[in-house]
């Protein structure tokens, strides 16, 4: 039943269900929608009653992207979540005003061959396939269409080792090119360390005296605070860099935001992309800038170093991953086998006439 209360003559309504009496106001002066406010009320709790419950759509993806990358801001690296974002980009492009409960593994693997296409790499695309896939779980939208999506294959044989040749190339061309790119690039040939290693360090990380740079936070927990002397290039580099800001502070940044001209000390550059791919382009090299760590850690393994000292420069923490970044170079290949051919060939002789071997028979007696 309706009624109305109070001076302003407001309607309620009175009903029993399920042995309990409901008295709520409805907030209006209209006795139509008063009993249409009953009736809706009723029928929610019919519907909660027996288990029935609305049904809403998931979001479109665009939406459902954003709430994802928030959701993993306090849960995992810095690093990890640069290359969410990035993947998230290429993923909205696609997906951007599809609901979600309308991907399909066909759409999933049209995606695959349109980045296939675009000269995108398999770990690159299965990175972003692994987002879409993280998204699509919030929603348990992902088990329908996981048997028939396929991870595609991924090359183990990216990364490689700079030539000595290759090397000068490129310290001219990023000298000539930009000096932030250079000086990464002189560290990172000497120090093997991570692009973001070198791009967040502060000046409070390095050890004039004792010539040492302690390393941030880093990819990996073995990487994180691990110490690295300073060879006589490293440190001469870092010398002349530090001549560029002689009111540093411990807490500034080595290498600082720039804008319209100003320099922002208390904040790292982004990046120096553009810089490094011109210096690529003026020194005719094709490779990565993560390739510079492993010329550094590949020319490591050519020294003779020890695995133990490899991995505390290096901060890796499994062999198979030391195997993985250490590109041993034909050059250092081709010494080690002409090593062997220096051997005279009648030690040879000698060892087959002490065994008592017919060169005849072929027979020991």
């Amino acid at each position: 039943m309706v009624y109305k209360r109070g001076k302003r003559g407001t309607w309620w309504y009175r009903f029993r269900f399920g042995g309990r009496i409901y008295h709520e106001s409805t907030k209006t002066q209209s006795k139509t929608l008063a009993r249409q406010g009953e009736r809706q009320r009723r029928r929610e709790l019919e519907l909660k009653w027996n288990h029935i419950e609305k049904r809403t759509l998931p979001p479109k993806f665009e939406k459902a992207g954003r709430e994802w990358l928030e959701s993993r801001k306090d849960l995992v690296a810095a690093n990890t979540l640069s290359i969410g974002t990035y993947s998230l980009k290429h993923l909205v492009r696609a997906f951007r005003s599809k609901l979600l409960c309308d991907i399909g593994a066909k759409h999933v693997t049209a995606y695959q061959a349109k980045r296939r296409r675009e000269g995108a790499e398999g770990r690159t695309i299965n990175i972003e396939v692994g987002v879409l896939r993280q998204i699509l779980a919030m929603y348990k939208l992902w088990d329908s269409l996981a048997g028939d999506v396929r991870a595609l294959p991924e090359r183990r044989d990216i990364g490689r080792a700079l030539t000595e040749d290759e090397e000068q190339r490129l310290l001219l061309a990023t000298q000539k090119t930009d000096s932030v790119c250079h000086t990464a690039t002189v560290l990172a040939l000497n120090t093997a360390m991570r692009k973001n290693e070198l791009r967040l360090l502060q000046w409070k990380q390095i050890d004039w005296k004792e010539r040492t740079v302690t390393v941030g936070k880093s990819k990996t927990a073995a990487g994180t605070g691990r110490v690295i002397p300073l060879n006589r290039v490293a440190f001469e580099a870092l010398v002349r860099w530090a001549g560029h800001f002689p009111q540093a502070k411990p807490e500034h940044y080595l290498f600082p935001w720039r804008e319209n001209g100003r320099v922002i000390v208390s904040r790292p550059v982004s990046s120096w992309r553009k810089a490094w791919r011109n210096a690529l382009k003026r020194a005719g090299v094709k490779c990565r800038f993560h390739d510079l760590r492993v010329t550094a850690i590949t020319k490591l393994s050519e020294s003779q170093a020890s695995e133990q000292t490899i991995m505390a420069i290096a901060g890796h923490v499994s062999r198979r991953m030391l195997e993985h970044y250490s590109r041993i170079r034909m050059a250092a290949k081709r010494s080690a086998l002409d090593g062997l051919a220096k051997a005279p060939i009648t030690a040879v002789s000698t060892v087959v006439s002490s065994a008592g071997v017919h060169q005849n028979g072929n027979q020991i007696h």
